[in-house]
């Protein structure tokens, strides 16, 4: 019993690894990836057989820096997470695939299921924290 719960606590511990990116690296894959947004659809977690249908971004992969520095590259999903903190404190939380830089505003969404969005001016961000959220999201073709 004892084993279980040190490997369920690596586990947990392991699979929410925390990265991070610049603002200014972010911009520049938003730019390598391309204007525009593409439709996709992913399963709907609550309905075993139903789908959610939305616009993403045409980022494949991010490239971030994990705690001690060194750069990693996630893949896109539809569960990864970016939580955005401003320069005056204030949090935002979106889906990372549901991000787009237009006009020097990052819009995005924080819930797949009521189709909310936020928006943050560009030049008002500090930090930039991305994260997989475990959700049991996934592509469909």
């Amino acid at each position: 019993m004892k084993k279980a719960a040190i490997i369920l606590t690596l586990l947990i511990l392991t699979s929410c690894s925390t990265y991070t990116i610049t603002p200014d690296q972010l911009k520049e894959q938003f730019i390598a990836a391309g204007e525009g947004m593409d439709t996709v659809k992913v399963n709907n977690p609550l309905f075993r057989f139903s789908n959610i249908t939305y616009t993403a971004n045409r980022i494949k992969k991010i490239t971030v820096l994990d705690k001690q520095g060194l750069i990693n590259y996630l893949d896109n999903s539809p569960s990864l997470e970016m939580r955005i903190t401003q320069k005056n404190g204030k949090r935002q939380i979106m889906y990372f695939d549901t991000t787009e830089l237009r006009n020097d505003t990052l819009y995005g969404s924080n819930s797949r299921f009521l189709g909310t969005q936020r928006k943050v001016p560009f030049e008002s961000i500090a930090k930039i924290e991305i994260q997989d959220g475990g959700k049991n999201y996934y592509y469909k073709n």
